[in-house]
This record gives structure tokens, C-alpha cells and sequence, in this order.
């Protein structure tokens, strides 16, 4: 008998490279700014209100100093997963947004930067952390610090859509996604 899971997926708050339109990826060292922190101290009170057993976080910088504030909010440990890093772009990243708009295919979920990974590369990661958070839940209850590529794809998968179905839109910095999974 399947019974639901009940993820609340954190984007983590506004990053340096948010704020300078950079590409980031899967850089790990960009940190949060003052707006992001904010962001993130505003959305680890709503986190607490929602009594997460389990909090998971990307171990990219911006999701880690995310998690901090939701682990002060919650009283939960943080624990880190490369699976719930955002995509990577490769030789992209660092590069202004603004330039890739040409460069990047898309439209087309098997395209990748050179080094980097594609859309249906982020969908099976994720797809794979998925099945594994759903054989052996922590808690019925999880937040997933992590980044708007990784939580299209968490919300394609729970919604059984593969890479080419990923929705458009991606949530803003400092908000939370709920999704129910069942396991």
C-alpha cells in the first residue's frame, strides 16, 4: 500500500549571480546576498510552520546558507545531497544570462554545454533521488533545499511528465513548492 510523501522544495534565496544575471549552475562557491538571505530567513519561518521531520539540501554555497536558516527555523539538521544540485551548464556558467539566449537550445531536453548536463541528465538525477527519498523516507515530511532547474524537474517526475514537459516557469528565490510523492 503506497502512501504519500510530502516534499517542500526551498529555492535557495537571491545569490550574488542572481543579482548580476550570471549563470551559475552548478558552481559551488556563489553565496547568497543581503535580499537572499532575507528571502531565506522569510521562507525557513514558513518552512517551520509546516513541521518538516527531515531538511536536504543541495551542497551548492547559495542552497547550504539557505538551509542554515531553515535549520535555525526548524530545529532539523541539515543534511547535504549532490543530487539536488541545480543543472549543470559547464563552460557556460559564470557567463551573463543575457548572452546564452542564443547559444542555448531550449527546446530541446537532450542538449548540453560543453561539460555540462541537459535537461533530461537533471531529470533522471532527480528521478533517481526521488525513487531512493520515497524506498526510505527520513520523515513524511521533507524539505529539499535546492535550486528552479531541480525543482521543474522534481514537479515534472511527481507529476510522471519526463524532460520535454518540464514547466516553464521557474519559482522565485526564497519560495516553496509543495509536492505529495507517492511512495
Amino acid at each position: 500500500m503506497s502512501r504519500p510523501l510530502t516534499l517542500l522544495l526551498v529555492r535557495h534565496g537571491q545569490s550574488e549571480w542572481n543579482a548580476a544575471g550570471r549563470m551559475q549552475g552548478q558552481t559551488p562557491h556563489v553565496p547568497l546576498t543581503a535580499l537572499g538571505h532575507a528571502q531565506a530567513h522569510t521562507a525557513a519561518d514558513e518552512l517551520a510552520r509546516l513541521r518538516p521531520g527531515a531538511l536536504i539540501s543541495s551542497d551548492l554555497l547559495r542552497a547550504v546558507e539557505t538551509a542554515e536558516h531553515c535549520a535555525r527555523a526548524t530545529g532539523l539538521s541539515i543534511e547535504t545531497s549532490p543530487a539536488l544540485r541545480e543543472q549543470g551548464y559547464g563552460e557556460l556558467e559564470g557567463l551573463p544570462s543575457r548572452d546564452l539566449w542564443d547559444v542555448v537550445d531550449w527546446t530541446d531536453p537532450h542538449w548540453s554545454a560543453p561539460g555540462g548536463e541537459s535537461l533530461a541528465e537533471l531529470h533522471a538525477r532527480v528521478e533517481a533521488f526521488l525513487k531512493n527519498l520515497g524506498a526510505e523516507p527520513p520523515a513524511d515530511v521533507i524539505a529539499l533545499v535546492t535550486h528552479g532547474d531541480t525543482i521543474r524537474a522534481a514537479q515534472a517526475v511527481v507529476a510522471g511528465l519526463g524532460p520535454d514537459a518540464m514547466p516553464a516557469v521557474t519559482p522565485h528565490n526564497g519560495s516553496i513548492t509543495r509536492l505529495e510523492l507517492i511512495a
